[in-house]
């Protein structure tokens, strides 16, 4: 049966990110169906001293969604 794992984060952080989906990945030895995901710009002013892609805006959030299977 089909799962889905839900992995969110921040633009300026996606080392993180990468990290935590990375590390899930390898400890549930699980069946990747699918991945998939999107970055949402913010329109809130950036905070001091954080810097973005467009360094005019806060950083993005980012999401990425695993459709996997359980190992047998």
């Amino acid at each position: 049966m089909h799962q889905i794992k839900i992995f969110k984060g921040v633009e300026n952080n996606l080392n993180s990110l990468e990290k935590d989906i990375n590390q899930w990945l390898f400890t549930s030895k699980v069946r990747v169906v699918n991945m998939f995901g999107n970055i949402a710009p913010q329109s809130a002013p950036p905070l001091e001293g954080v810097q973005s892609l467009g360094k005019s805006f806060a950083p993005s959030d980012v999401m990425l969604v695993v459709l996997y299977e359980e190992p047998i």
